[in-house]
């Protein structure tokens, strides 16, 4: 969502902490999971609306977006060059907030489309849209190079 690890991770950390100062108001009859990510996502949205507000009126985006990644080969990269995976990554980033979300979480997280709706508040038909248009604004991109 956030194009960036270390960002990631701080929104995780905030969002864990936001979630076990207010656990008192947590229904434990309901699952935690789908809370969770809920949080998450929210505060993913949160910064990426500062990011835009930030880059209208000129101020320096100071936040890490262009960190250069790590060069030693992980598993994950071990079948896909880092080149082709940055492309695909600023690629996915560059996409309107809903087909990141619904891309994010059901192509690279790996949730159902019914999670997904659930998660965004959404039917399965518009997540399986969002991601339809998502996966084709890839190959097309793609497809150019």
């Amino acid at each position: 969502m956030l194009s960036s690890p270390s960002q990631a991770e701080d929104v995780v950390q905030d969002s864990l902490a936001s979630v076990w100062l207010t656990r008192h108001r947590l229904d434990p009859d309901k699952p935690i999971g789908p809370y969770l990510t809920t949080v998450v996502l929210n505060r993913c949205r949160d910064r990426l609306r500062r990011r835009k507000v930030a880059g209208f009126f000129g101020l320096s985006d100071d936040d890490g977006l262009h960190s250069i990644a790590d060069d030693l080969p992980g598993p994950e990269t071990s079948a896909v060059s880092r080149e082709e995976l940055n492309l695909v990554q600023a690629e996915i980033a560059r996409m309107p907030v809903r087909l990141r979300e619904a891309i994010v979480l059901v192509t690279i997280e790996g949730r159902s489309q019914a999670e997904a709706a659930d998660l965004l508040g959404t039917t399965e038909k518009a997540i399986e849209t969002r991601v339809y248009r998502a996966r084709n604004r890839l190959k097309e991109r793609f497809e150019k190079l």
